[in-house]
């Protein structure tokens, strides 16, 4: 590891950033495992339309989206595959965009790749997406699906709690 030269042992800018990078990717692939994990248990466990605990009011249910969020577009498979690596690809490049150093905007970014990588998966492989989290009143979603949210949440939060800089010419 290269070392800061006017500290002693101070690691350099490139060795924190390629850290951080790799904490990123760590998270990323998490995501990914524990979305893939939870729709192969759900696939193996429950026959599709099934649901359990019944009459509870979250419960798991097995069920498949050809669509968007929501149910939307429903069999725009490969337009929707085509926008996930769209947004996986300009994922990537606001990792190394310097404006995105915040460790939460990185955090986001980290749920949000983690969750468009693990229902892209989905697509590729089978058409169609896994849903199996059921609460009142809500379209039934994944694990993916919440880590897209968490890290949506998290970028709005930075963005609108951090105090802007500006640059001021004299």
């Amino acid at each position: 590891m290269e070392t800061n030269p006017t500290v002693v042992g101070a690691p350099t800018t490139a060795a924190r950033q390629a850290v951080q990078s790799a904490w990123f990717f760590v998270i990323a692939f998490a995501v990914v495992a524990a979305d893939q994990a939870t729709k192969w248990g759900i696939r193996g466990w429950l026959d599709r339309g099934d649901r359990w605990p019944e009459g509870w009011p979250v419960r798991l249910i097995h069920v498949t989206n050809s669509g968007a969020a929501f149910g939307m577009f429903q069999g725009a498979g490969f337009l929707l595959a085509v926008g996930s690596v769209v947004g996986v690809t300009a994922i990537l490049i606001y990792l190394f965009n310097p404006g995105f150093a915040h460790p939460l905007l990185r955090l986001g970014l980290a749920f949000m790749l983690g969750g468009a990588a693990g229902n892209l998966i989905d697509r590729i492989r089978d058409g169609e997406v896994v849903d199996f989290i059921k609460v009142p009143h809500w379209p039934a979603f994944n694990v993916a699906d919440s880590s897209i949210t968490i890290g949506v949440v998290l970028l709005l939060w930075v963005m609108v709690s951090e105090p802007r800089t500006q640059n001021v010419e004299n």
